[in-house]
């Protein structure tokens, strides 16, 4: 048997391992904070912020949520990215938060899709 015809599956082993490897490295899970622009203050206006960030491949979809529901009138900013290829994006829309209601950013990146809670501290 010649010995190129033994490298040769060893070399497209050694390909596909490598890409995909370099796929799991490609994708990275974002990093969220959901926070207001002014302290909770029940009643009082206010500013809704979602801000997410180091997240590859930009597939990403961004909701301001009240009680389970999408929140209308959000801004997002356009898609930015650092010089290693990670995304960043910020969303945000006004709000009168009142007692007993849940407000939160929920985040689907690819096929996974998480809801981050909103804090008030009040």
């Amino acid at each position: 048997m010649e010995s190129g015809s033994i490298m040769r599956p060893l070399l497209i082993l050694a390909a596909l391992t490598a890409v995909f490897c370099a796929e799991d490295v490609k994708r990275t899970s974002p990093e969220v904070k959901v926070y207001s622009r002014y302290p909770g203050q029940y009643g009082r206006d206010n500013i809704l912020i979602c801000h997410v960030s180091g997240f590859h491949p930009p597939d990403i979809k961004i909701q301001l949520m009240k009680d389970g529901v999408e929140l209308s009138g959000a801004q997002q900013t356009d898609l930015a990215f650092s010089q290693n290829w990670r995304f960043h994006l910020t969303k945000d829309v006004s709000f009168s938060p009142s007692k007993g209601e849940k407000y939160s950013c929920k985040v689907t990146h690819g096929m996974t899709a998480k809801d981050y809670i909103w804090e008030p501290n009040m």
